[in-house]
């Protein structure tokens, strides 16, 4: 005998542009939530970062790399040695999650983590020259995930959306522009 509630169905109807979630088991007009998800930027961007980093998993898999792996190599490489709370905050994950992920890099000879010359309570992750290999292909795999987001897109294009992108950034207050 299984102990699993089900939870109810939600039924997604689209209405000039307004999305409309209802739950049809409960009572009607009980639950109506409306949102006008075509306008948001914020859902435009939540989705096409998915789809992009859904395909980047997808590029990272068969070389035998994750890529939370990709995340720590990436921002060592743009950032220089950071401290775990750092990476963390960078990754947008917390810093005892990257405990597990920086362990299993150190015993593959990718990264590792020193004492801080000016701050002994904290440890700074070096990338090791082991990571190299490594990186090439996650580099590779970025840009193969890259040519296929951009397919279609001009140059001109490209550039363009770089700028609006640079502007949303800005203006949610980001301090420092993204170096290329």
């Amino acid at each position: 005998m299984s102990c699993a509630t089900q939870s109810p169905r939600l039924h997604l109807v689209i209405r000039d542009f307004d999305i409309i979630i209802t739950n049809h088991s409960a009572p009607v007009g009980m639950l109506m939530l409306k949102y006008d998800f075509e306008e948001s930027v914020g859902f435009w961007l939540a989705t096409a970062h998915q789809a992009y980093m859904r395909s980047f998993q997808q590029q990272l898999g068969p070389q035998g790399l994750t890529f939370r792996q990709a995340q720590v190599l990436g921002w060592l490489v743009a950032r220089g040695p950071l401290s775990q709370r750092e990476l963390a905050e960078q990754m947008l994950i917390e810093p005892s999650n990257l405990v597990g992920v920086l362990d299993r890099m150190e015993q593959a000879g990718l990264v590792e983590r020193r004492p801080c010359d000016f701050d002994a309570r904290k440890k700074l992750v070096h990338i090791l020259p082991g990571a190299e290999d490594e990186w090439r292909k996650i580099a590779e795999c970025g840009r193969r995930v890259r040519k296929q987001a951009t397919a279609g897109l001009s140059k001109a294009d490209q550039t363009h959306l770089k700028k609006l992108l640079e502007r949303v950034r800005l203006n949610l207050g980001a301090l420092d522009p993204v170096e290329a």
